[in-house]
């Protein structure tokens, strides 16, 4: 079987290796340790890894993150995960959607006091 070490992983995966460590200690990944001390990683654990830094790519929190995954393990046909990915899923899109609108409406209102300054800077340069 392939193990990682920590340095390996944390350089696959651009992070440092505090950052799995922390993953760690929340219990989402269980790494295996040398007779002095030394964590091995399985590809299982990589495979979890990369989970879930997709998932925080996504916004997901990690309490989301553990349950979607910890799903997997007592559902292996992947349904409940997948059903609970899809819940988090559109709740994470509705917010993004949310922020959108959001950020949208900023502009216009950015916009339009934009061309109000210019145009009270151009009057103030008629005057002139």
């Amino acid at each position: 079987m392939n193990y990682y070490t920590i340095s390996q992983l944390a350089e696959q995966f651009d992070i440092s290796t505090r950052t799995i460590r922390y993953y760690e200690e929340r219990g989402l990944i269980s790494p295996i340790r040398t007779e002095s001390g030394q964590r091995l990683y399985t590809k299982k654990d990589r495979a979890v890894l990369k989970l879930i830094l997709r998932g925080k790519r996504f916004g997901f929190s990690l309490e989301e993150i553990h349950e979607m995954i910890s799903l997997f393990d007592k559902d292996r046909t992947g349904r409940k995960q997948l059903e609970k990915t899809i819940t988090y899923g559109e709740q994470k899109l509705k917010e993004v959607t949310e922020r959108i609108e959001d950020l949208m409406q900023l502009k216009q209102e950015m916009e339009s006091i934009l061309t109000d300054f210019r145009e009270r800077l151009q009057k103030l340069e008629e005057m002139e």
